[in-house]
Order: structure tokens, then sequence, then C-alpha cells
């Protein structure tokens, strides 16, 4: 059973890749689409809410695309699914119960357990993940470039 999104999840690789792969140039819409098998349209709007929260940086031009605005070490997981989280909320979600019920049994129940469940991602950051990446042979390898500016 999945607890997260597939945005959030998308959100997550979509960061992880991009640590990995935005030395010495940005990485472009389309190549990240392609290595994750999804098309670029259904990316743009989670790379977009990335870079309003500062988690991503797009840059513009014919070698444009998107590199870390931050030292990879310094971005958690659950910074990155709660910028998700919100974005999917913005493109109006299906309707919430409003019921008594719903209101003060159901809800605070889901909020203790998302609370616990992104305190748990904040363990985690980009620098874990593209290290796991590294180890698990998920990716080529890459020279070790935190960030630069």
């Amino acid at each position: 059973m999945n607890f997260l999104s597939r945005r959030s999840l998308l959100a997550i690789a979509a960061v992880t890749d991009i640590a990995l792969h935005a030395r010495p140039m940005p990485v472009s819409a389309k190549a990240l689409a392609a290595r994750h098998n999804l098309p670029p349209r259904y990316l743009e709007p989670v790379l977009q809410a990335l870079v309003r929260q500062g988690i991503l940086k797009g840059v513009r031009g014919p070698r444009g695309g998107y590199e870390l605005a931050r030292e990879r070490r310094r971005i958690t997981a659950g910074d990155i699914v709660r910028i998700a989280m919100s974005a999917l909320e913005e493109d109006g979600a299906s309707p919430v119960p409003e019921s008594r019920l719903a209101e003060a049994v159901v809800g605070p129940l889901v909020q203790r357990g998302t609370e616990a469940f992104l305190t748990e991602l904040d363990q985690v950051t980009v620098e874990d993940l593209c290290q796991k990446a590294q180890a698990e042979s998920a990716v080529e390898s890459m020279p070790a470039v935190d960030f630069t500016i």
C-alpha cells in the first residue's frame, strides 16, 4: 500500500534525478520525462511548483532546464512531498467529506498520521537519496558535486 500520491512520488524522483544529472548543464523536462517514461506535460506542473517553492531553479534558453536551488543535503523528502501535496490541493482534488464524524474523528486521525509520515520523510535528504541511487546502481556514475553558484 502506497501512502504517497503519484505526484509526490514523481516530485521526489524528479528532484533526485535533477540532483544526480544537473551538472554541468541543467536537466531538461524532456530528458527527465524520458528517463521516467512520462509525458513532459505531466511533469511540468510538478516542476513549476518545486521552482515556486525554492527547491528547484528554472534555467531558460535552448540549453535550459532545471537544477537544484539549494544544496541537496538541505532538501528533505518531506519538503518535496509537502510542496507536491499543496500543488495537488490547488489543482482541485476530490471533495472532502463534510460531516461531524469526518471533522471530529477521521480528520484528526489522518492529520496525525500524515504528520508522523512527513516527520519520517524529513529525516531523509536528497543527498541520502542520491547516495542510495548510486549504491544501488540506479544511475550511471556521476561526479560528486553538491552545489555551485
